[in-house]
């Protein structure tokens, strides 16, 4: 399981909330994204396979470095709106493997969604299944979340496997509601509650 934010929970979320770095679970570490990151990253976001889901295509590494000087550097949460994005490496290795991304879309629905992207040669050895598992518990435990969704394409089955197996439940199928990337997309929604994840993560401890 991984290590709840040291930060007091924002049940106040109109105050803010700025989570303590790194997030840590068995073997990663969740950290915030800095400038020396664009390279580990390129090499999975010029990818076109890799990219193929998200909503940005293949990106150079100028425009990465743009980005971590932007959207991607945000460290706390100041309003709804706002999003979270972290580095996530392998704590014995340092290694990046991939990235993930917590946006908080309602303070009076304490609502947020997910996002994540890693690279295919760290694939297939859980990582993206720990480090969402971390981000969860920086949504409910640290911003004080009632529900968190996961927003994916139906082709993007890897993803999929990701959230069911940390419990989400498939609450919507949009079939051809998006023309994505020249095509029409197929949207599945997950969604996952507090009562539900505090279930999960009790159950898991025992």
């Amino acid at each position: 399981m991984p290590t709840a934010p040291d930060s007091p929970r924002a049940d106040d979320a109109s105050a803010g909330f700025a989570p303590t770095y790194p997030l840590r679970t068995e073997r990663l570490l969740l950290r915030p994204i800095a400038p020396a990151d664009a390279e580990a990253m390129h090499a999975y976001k010029s990818d076109p396979d890799s990219v193929r889901y998200v909503p940005y295509g293949p990106l150079t590494l100028s425009d990465i470095a743009q980005r971590i000087g932007s959207t991607w550097s945000t460290t706390r949460f100041e309003k709804e709106g706002d999003a979270v994005c972290l580095a996530v490496e392998t704590e014995d290795t340092h290694t990046l493997i991939g990235d993930v991304v917590l946006f908080w879309r309602s303070e009076r629905d304490r609502a947020g969604e997910i996002g994540y992207i890693f690279d295919p040669r760290a694939g297939g050895q859980g990582y993206a299944t720990e480090a969402v598992e971390a981000l969860l518990a920086l949504g409910f435990d640290g911003l004080g979340l009632h529900r968190v969704i996961a927003r994916i394409d139906e082709r993007n089955t890897a993803s999929a496997r990701v959230v069911e197996r940390l419990g989400f439940r498939q609450e919507a199928r949009f079939v051809e509601s998006e023309w994505f990337k020249g095509e029409w997309s197929t949207l599945l929604v997950y969604a996952l509650r507090e009562d539900e994840w505090r279930g999960s993560t009790r159950a898991s401890r025992t």
